[in-house]
């Protein structure tokens, strides 16, 4: 039997099932790590476990693939909160939240990768690369709506996000959103 599927349609459904994957994955991620089973991730897909291995042949092949989905969609993100947002600042709050959600699969990652320090590397800078820009353009519309400060850089607010999260993942009595927002609310204007 001849497959009749148009070839751009073939590669738009693959590319939804493989969006359908990460995003599965970056579930199962959340909820038991890096290191939870394949076939849990296959399920939370509805998919065999051959397919997992077929898209990704290594769990870190995996881990980079559900890291770069989710930056992707954390940068694509930021118009969208800007654009729906009632004001500039609640747009930079939403996609700080998304960020912090972000920061939050990455949990596991440099044990992973441990054995590639350049692929390590490489993903790192790939997440500045694409992050620090659409941060950048929220804090520029907040500053110009005179809702926050001027003086605010996005590669020290991400990274003083991040340090924020760290830690947050094994101590209970820890809420790093409530110091995020904290964090934010010092963003404001003085007037």
């Amino acid at each position: 039997m001849t497959d009749t599927t148009e070839p751009g349609r073939r590669r738009a459904d693959a590319r939804r099932n493989q969006r359908s994957l990460l995003d599965a994955a970056a579930a199962v991620f959340v909820a038991s790590g890096v290191e939870a089973p394949v076939r849990d991730i296959a399920a939370a897909a509805g998919v065999g476990v051959g397919t997992v291995y077929r898209h990704f042949p290594t769990r870190a092949d995996l881990v980079v693939a559900v890291y770069r989905h989710q930056v992707e969609a954390c940068a694509e993100a930021g118009p969208v909160c800007l654009a729906e947002g009632p004001t500039p600042y609640a747009a930079l709050t939403r996609w700080i939240d998304s960020f912090v959600d972000l920061l939050v699969t990455k949990h596991g990652l440099a044990a992973a990768l441990r054995a590639d320090s350049g692929q390590f590397d490489a993903l790192h800078s790939y997440f500045v690369d694409r992050l620090v820009p659409v941060c950048a353009d929220l804090l520029a519309a907040a500053a110009e709506a005179g809702e926050i400060r001027r003086d605010v850089d996005a590669y020290q607010l991400l990274r003083g996000v991040g340090n924020l999260c760290i830690g947050a993942d094994s101590d209970p009595r820890y809420d790093a959103r409530r110091l995020v927002g904290l964090l934010l609310a010092g963003l404001r204007s003085p007037d």
